[in-house]
């Protein structure tokens, strides 16, 4: 199977070797970031550095002028990753011989949250999210249209991998997170995740016929046992037996209505921007009211839309067989697995995961990350790859 690895610039930029290190690997492409969320990475084979500090979501490239009078705009990079560090980063990649793709992470901005805060989810309490912006709103959808288009379709580029677009919600890697003392399943994530700006609660009106107020409280009432320890049925099922299936069904008919239509705006505006042959490829959940990174999809209509999918397998690969299951022959189903070990990957058991994934319908992997890998990790991939 076609292999790439996930990489930064900074792994890239200023380190001579870094390149022609990661075409060693036996990858035949890099998923190379060029819009990325603030994080704080380890560069251990970097002759510059040892650690990276990307303070804030930003571009990794100068943007252009479709952002001139526009509220809501891309932040730069800030010396992490100066000038054209995208486009320094892939003529290196390519020179060694890699097929570079862009990866763009779009509804995942902490900095937008800040600077814009009514661009923000709201859950039922009234805390804003500032990391997830809601894209029921149309400036924010218009926002990430725009750069998704831009960030993907970068010079030389042959294909792209869209992360986040779609919602978020509470689940995050955030600053010290402190989230984790009351044990919330499926239904009390996504509850918490459930939006009510303005925006949000129009649209539970007039798309499900629900007071927001109303829905408001009853979201609430329905998260009380979770705080006290009752335990979380998960699925949907325990979704509709806290909230109740009528207000249950509404709120997710609009949440994957807005979700949907968000996915195809933003796959037409990158296909109108992009030449010929260039695929476009979503990291994706086949569950659709999951929400993160890996947004929730319904499996036939995004592979109606897109090239494939990149779907996460860190924790196994039953997700691939409801796209598998799809029947679309030129579909991409790549499956995505963690080889860093010191970020809970198995670089040892990258073999039988990967034979396993094909069993399922895989017919690529992505392996993350090759600049964040120790040697050994790494030396794990290029014997599997060497292997296959």
């Amino acid at each position: 199977m076609k292999a790439s690895a996930f990489v930064y610039p900074w792994d890239v930029n200023g380190d001579p070797q870094a390149a022609e290190f990661i075409a060693g690997l036996g990858v035949r492409q890099a998923t190379l970031a060029s819009a990325y969320h603030s994080t704080r990475a380890l560069t251990p084979r970097h002759p510059r550095h040892r650690i990276v500090t990307a303070e804030h979501a930003a571009v990794l490239y100068p943007t252009d002028d479709r952002w001139q009078g526009r509220e809501l705009r891309p932040y730069p990079a800030g010396d992490w990753a100066p000038g054209d560090a995208y486009g320094e980063a892939a003529t290196a990649l390519a020179d060694a011989g890699l097929e570079v793709h862009t990866w763009v992470v779009l509804a995942h901005n902490s900095r937008l949250g800040a600077d814009h805060p009514d661009t923000s989810v709201v859950n039922a309490y009234g805390d804003r999210y500032p990391w997830a912006p809601c894209i029921a709103q149309p400036a924010t959808r218009a926002y990430l249209v725009h750069l998704a288009a831009e960030a993907a379709v970068r010079p030389g580029a042959h294909g792209t991998e869209l992360e986040s677009l779609g919602w978020y919600g509470l689940q995050h890697l955030h600053a010290h997170d402190k989230t984790a003392g009351v044990g919330l399943g499926d239904a009390g994530q996504y509850l918490m995740s459930l939006c009510f700006c303005p925006t949000c609660r129009e649209g539970y009106g007039d798309r499900g016929g629900l007071d927001a107020d109303e829905l408001a409280a009853a979201v609430r009432e329905s998260l009380e046992p979770l705080w006290r320890g009752a335990p979380d049925d998960g699925g949907w099922t325990g979704v509709e037996k806290l909230l109740g299936e009528e207000k249950a069904v509404a709120t997710r008919a609009w949440r994957d209505e807005r979700a949907r239509t968000l996915q195809e705006t933003a796959v037409e505006a990158v296909r109108a921007a992009a030449p010929d042959g260039f695929q476009v490829l979503l990291h994706a959940d086949p569950v659709t009211y999951h929400v993160g990174a890996n947004v929730g999809v319904d499996p036939a209509h995004i592979l109606s839309v897109t090239d494939g999918v990149v779907v996460p397998c860190a924790g196994g690969t039953g997700l691939l067989t409801p796209f598998a299951e799809q029947g679309r022959e030129d579909a991409v189903i790549a499956a995505n697995f963690t080889v860093v070990s010191g970020m809970g990957g198995s670089p040892g058991k990258l073999a039988s995961d990967a034979a396993r994934a094909r069993e399922l319908g895989a017919t690529e992997l992505r392996l993350y990350h090759a600049g964040l890998g120790s040697d050994g990790d790494l030396e794990a991939v290029r014997s599997v790859l060497a292997g296959s």
